[in-house]
């Protein structure tokens, strides 16, 4: 019955976000994500190459919904997905044959780096699952992988997050940045 009870919570949910800072956590994200977009859509789409995968919308609520928030910090941001998609990678190199064993592996092997490297960024474990289960796309990419689409497009973000988030003189980020 205690294990139970653990679930229940122990404190009311967060206050409402202020309609400023919804208007500027919806243009960060609108313009980060449009320019991970262009780059993928408009500049790379014809050579085969990719920049956009899933889990920058994941990156995208962080960095500029929750600018405050450890998980959405440069170090997280870069150092999550970049060491994910090394895990991912690799993972998917070594036991690619067993996707739903080499998905687990990479999500939980990522979260373990992530962890010790002091990087957690939840979108990280997606990242690392993408390298498992993006397809003949991602596949083809091996390590470059980690550089781009996932290094060069969580750069671009930040490079907007540092823009747009310090635009209004009541948001700051960085927090911190190593």
């Amino acid at each position: 019955m205690r294990y139970l009870q653990k679930m229940g919570g122990h404190s009311q949910g967060p206050p409402r976000v202020g309609p400023i800072e919804v208007m500027w956590s919806g243009i960060g994200s609108l313009l980060g994500m449009a320019a991970v977009g262009l780059i993928h859509f408009k500049l790379l789409d014809s050579t085969g190459q990719i920049m956009i995968i899933g889990s920058f919308g994941a990156s995208a609520v962080l960095i500029y919904g929750a600018i405050r928030s450890p998980l959405a910090q440069p170090r997280n941001l870069i150092g999550g997905h970049v060491l994910s998609a090394l895990v991912g990678v690799t993972i998917f190199k070594l036991l690619g044959g067993q996707p739903w064993l080499a998905g687990s592996v990479a999500v939980s092997l990522a979260i373990v780096v992530m962890h010790l490297t002091k990087t957690l960024h939840p979108p990280g474990g997606a990242t690392a699952l993408i390298a498992v289960i993006g397809g003949d796309a991602v596949h083809g990419l091996g390590y470059l992988y980690v550089l781009m689409p996932v290094g060069l497009g969580a750069v671009v973000m930040l490079v907007i997050a540092l823009v747009v988030n310090n635009i209004p003189k009541e948001r700051r980020y960085p927090e911190f940045w190593f």
